[in-house]
């Protein structure tokens, strides 16, 4: 998984206290940050010269600068900067005086945490939309510039055609009917080039393409050049725009001499060649037209996607040999259940999209169920043996509130997952106007899941080793959570907010420190050697109780609190600071570790230690990520690893997915890093050198 994306967030804010607890609440809903915080004209002056933010919180009483202070200075820039106002309460006076000064884009209460999440949230994906849709245009003007140009250079003649009249014609087009340029056709229409014979009946086609009538994909006529001579031609049609007015697009091109070679050739670019189906770009096209026609008000759209269940333990029966005639079988069983308007694509190895049209949620259900049930019937031939096999389904019906082509795929992967992961052989079905009580019944499977594991250790302890670039002795592993699911393992990413909404989190802490001692305890040869980091939610921080729990496990598994180091993340721990920093207290006096997770995020992270005496800094992955090309992320490295090593702290990076950071993390003396380019986890302690 990649990490979000940071948001760059200016606060003004008289003082840090405030700042700090509006990052925190900002940061729990699931938001990233790379803050700073200003209190004067001259700070913002000063910040703005070295920081583009994307978004500025200004606290609309702030002593020292105002508002409209802070909107012209972002005006300034000439960058696209939300600025967002805080307030302690709004009233009619409150909120006219807040609009007047500058460009403030919404006002948040500062004491209604959900309020300003949702007015924060609203506004970054307004800020994104709008940066989407200025890459968009200057996209759009790349490819209108790319395509006029190989429009002229193409030697398929092609004009466009607006209301029946040219507003367009390459040179091939030209010189097919006999033209010196542009201006010689440029008062002509199109029936003008058509053959008398075949004046009506064209002129018939173009009134249905002003109905907005779909065109035919071709059309035999014969045509009629300037000096009167006629010669046989295809027309093939596409809507098309041209200086953004909507127009047809037509190429000529003379008969083929074999009609049967060129549909050969169009059902090459447009057939997976194994299955029959349509292959995986064709079908992405076809999901792109269905969207648009979403967009333009159509209804009753549905996509759906389909794997076939342990599909690896299916080709352990057939081998690798069958797995053709596995996925034949599978696409003809596909074929066999869809209505003559429904469209079908093979998009990855062994997954399927079908695309329903005319098909409101019932209709959809029955007939994923009527797919779901025709496989799982179905006896399948595959090398040399006889095997059956079920299917999962995920869909999701297509409204206007959805129609992007990758909102409607992810809600439909998400809920292919859904399936898979609550044993197979199932169907999930997105609809977007039902999405809330979707939710809450998935959501209810999932904790059901969640609460099985805790009760029959339905989960699994990966270790991802740690290793030390300073020469450290001793071994290091991340401890990391998966669950097991009905056919695979399922990462925390699923479940675990799922947990944290309905108060599981205390009992899975629980489950993790208690099974990695119980590891520890079993690993006589390399036991005394080995630590664990173990990350803790911060309601588990709260625990009271759990001190002398957790000292009972380790005297029964013959473990010391030396080997575990507690993992929280710095901005986590500021929401509750006095039962962090008590907790703290008992586990270091104890012998345990403690680590500081996301460390250099905040506005002031070494103010933390003050109060949270950490053993182990583990700096925020926003500044490691790709060292080698942010020059200002190595200098910040740099100067958290001096005051680290100065105050007698050990550092920590994660997430190495390449060798370039390498060496400035060393020189930096970053003292461990961890990340899949230096080892993947594994259910086994197994230390690399």
């Amino acid at each position: 998984m990649l990490p979000e994306p940071i948001t760059k967030l200016i606060i003004a804010e008289d003082q840090a206290e405030d700042a700090e607890q509006i990052i925190s609440v900002l940061r729990n809903s699931g938001i990233a940050l790379r803050p700073q915080r200003v209190s004067t004209e001259e700070e913002l002056a000063a910040t703005l010269e070295s920081f583009t933010p994307d978004m500025v919180l200004a606290n609309s009483g702030c002593r020292e600068i105002s508002l409209d202070t802070i909107a012209r200075a972002l005006d300034a820039t000439g960058k696209d900067i939300a600025l967002l106002a805080l307030a302690d309460k709004l009233t009619d006076d409150v909120v006219a005086e807040i609009l007047t000064q500058g460009s403030v884009r919404g006002i948040a209460l500062r004491s209604r945490h959900d309020q300003l999440r949702t007015v924060v949230r609203r506004e970054l994906d307004a800020l994104d939309t709008r940066r989407n849709v200025r890459r968009l245009e200057a996209s759009l003007r790349e490819s209108e510039r790319r395509c006029d140009s190989l429009l002229d250079s193409s030697r398929d003649p092609i004009a466009y055609i607006h209301e029946g009249t040219h507003v367009r014609a390459n040179n091939a087009y030209l010189e097919m009917f006999g033209f010196g340029s542009f201006e010689d056709v440029e008062g002509l229409t199109i029936l003008d080039l058509v053959a008398p014979q075949h004046t009506a009946d064209f002129k018939d086609l173009l009134k249905r393409l002003a109905r907005g009538e779909k065109p035919p994909p071709r059309l035999d006529l014969t045509a009629q050049r300037a000096d009167g001579t006629n010669f046989d031609a295809v027309m093939e049609f596409s809507p098309a725009t041209y200086e953004g007015e909507p127009c047809q697009q037509i190429v000529f091109r003379l008969p083929a001499s074999s009609p049967e070679a060129e549909e050969e050739l169009r059902r090459l670019k447009t057939q997976d060649p194994l299955t029959g189906l349509s292959n995986r770009t064709h079908f992405l096209e076809l999901i792109d037209e269905a969207v648009a026609r979403a967009i333009g008000g159509s209804t009753d759209q549905a996509l759906l996607l389909l794997e076939p269940d342990n599909y690896r333990h299916v080709l352990d029966t057939v081998g690798i040999s069958g797995a053709d005639d596995v996925l034949r079988q599978l696409a003809g069983t596909i074929k066999q259940r869809l209505r003559a308007s429904d469209s079908a694509g093979r998009i990855g190895d062994h997954a399927f999209g079908i695309l329903l049209s005319n098909s409101p949620l019932a209709e959809t259900q029955k007939i994923a169920d009527s797919l779901r049930a025709g496989i799982e019937a179905a006896i399948i031939e595959a090398g040399g043996k006889s095997t059956s096999l079920t299917i999962s389904i995920g869909g999701s019906l297509l409204g206007e509130k959805n129609a992007k082509s990758q909102v409607l795929l992810s809600q439909a992967d998400d809920a292919l997952r859904a399936a898979s992961g609550q044993g197979g052989n199932r169907i999930d079905i997105h609809d977007p106007a039902a999405a809330d009580k979707a939710e809450a019944a998935r959501e209810q499977q999932w904790l059901d899941m969640i609460d099985a594991a805790i009760a029959n250790d339905g989960f699994v302890l990966h270790y991802q080793p740690i290793v030390s670039l300073q020469g450290e002795d001793g071994e290091f592993f991340e401890v990391l959570l998966r669950m097991r699911g009905p056919t695979e393992e399922v990462m925390p990413a699923h479940f675990m907010p799922i947990a944290e909404r309905n108060d599981r989190l205390l009992a899975i802490d629980r489950w993790v420190i208690g099974h990695s001692i119980g590891a520890l305890g079993k690993r006589s040869a390399h036991a005394a050697t080995t630590t664990l980091f173990i990350k803790l939610s911060t309601l588990t921080l709260h625990d009271e109780t759990l001190a002398d729990w957790v000292d009972a496990k380790l005297s029964a598994a013959g473990v010391k609190a030396s080997q575990l180091v507690f993992e929280v993340p710095e901005a986590k721990v500021m929401t509750c600071l006095k039962p962090a920093r008590e907790f703290v207290e008992r586990w270091r006096k104890g012998g345990g570790g403690f680590e500081l997770e996301q460390f250099g995020s905040g506005l002031n992270s070494f103010q933390t230690l003050k109060h949270i005496d950490a053993d182990y800094l583990k700096i925020d992955r926003a500044l490691t990520t790709d060292l080698a090309h942010h020059a200002e992320n190595e200098l910040k490295v740099r100067e958290l690893c001096s005051q680290a090593h100065a105050a007698g702290k050990r550092t920590m990076v994660e997430w190495i997915e390449e060798a370039t950071s390498m060496p400035t993390l060393f020189s930096a003396g970053v003292n461990l890093a961890q990340g899949n380019f230096l080892a993947e986890p594994s259910p086994e302690m197994r230390y690399v050198t």
